[in-house]
């Protein structure tokens, strides 16, 4: 049977609610709805209704703005860590990741992820083990519930842009482990982000993993740079290649708190 695990109010009467139905085999589906001033509920997790209706498109994704940044405005010196899903514990890029989450939960950094597994979770186990703050801002599946363990605070959103904006909204570094086309996706974005101006030019895009993201350097520099001129030095430079956690940390040492 399914129950209300929480209920949140939006503007102009409108209600957001999570049910969780526990099926015999103890399969838990998550069902999120809004609801009108009427209390006529509508699942968005179906695409159908949902898709075909921009009125309650446009409340949804007003509610996962406005609860996005309220949530990231009572987080302090954030670094979010990027990287795939797909990587395992035995991988030496996910003990990094974990290596790497420590270290700045020990220096006192916020670490944000998005919440899922892989170096996300790498990244949220090593700062839960060290005591610090491992936020997760992970997106949500119909049929479960994708955040990691290592997770102390968390937010999930039903919309990838949504999700990615709250990920690049304050942080004062990002830091990229090897991924595959969604990482490669979130890079090049906070690249042109602050090629653009959209983000202050001090805040660091860090490539942890020299053998794995140097073809990706030289092709930049030969082609992109060189060849074609389709981007100048300084926007090259805002890419800055390491091999180790510690490295990737000196260079955090010297951000500041950014304002969002």
């Amino acid at each position: 049977m399914a129950h209300i695990k929480n209920e949140k109010k939006l503007e102009d009467g409108y209600t957001e609610k999570t049910t969780v139905n526990t099926e015999k085999n103890g399969y838990k589906r998550y069902v999120h709805w809004i609801c009108s001033p009427g209390n006529k509920c509508m699942p968005v997790n179906e695409p159908s209704p949902f898709t075909h209706n921009i009125q309650w498109r446009i409340f949804r994704i007003m509610a996962e703005f406005i609860e996005g940044f309220e949530f990231l405005s009572k987080l302090k010196g954030e670094v979010t860590i990027f990287g795939s899903a797909r990587i395992m514990p035995s991988n030496p890029y996910y003990k990094t990741a974990k290596e790497l989450g420590s270290l700045l939960a020990k220096n006192g950094y916020t670490v944000i992820t998005g919440g899922g597994p892989g170096i996300m979770e790498a990244g949220n186990w090593g700062a839960f083990e060290a005591g610090g703050e491992s936020i997760g801002i992970d997106i949500e599946l119909p049929h479960e519930q994708r955040r990691n363990q290592f997770v102390t605070r968390g937010i999930g959103f039903h919309y990838f842009f949504t999700r990615k904006v709250m990920m690049s909204a304050s942080a004062q570094a990002y830091v990229f482990l090897p991924g595959g086309f969604g990482t490669l996706d979130e890079m090049t974005e906070m690249i042109t982000l602050i090629q653009t101006g959209k983000i202050p030019s001090n805040v660091p895009v860090i490539l942890v993993g020299k053998k794995f993201w140097q073809g990706f350097i030289d092709w930049t520099s030969t082609v992109m740079m060189h060849e074609q001129k389709f981007i100048n030095k300084n926007e090259f430079d805002i890419m800055q290649v390491v091999d180790t956690p510690e490295e990737a940390l000196k260079i955090i040492k010297k951000t500041v708190e950014r304002e969002m």
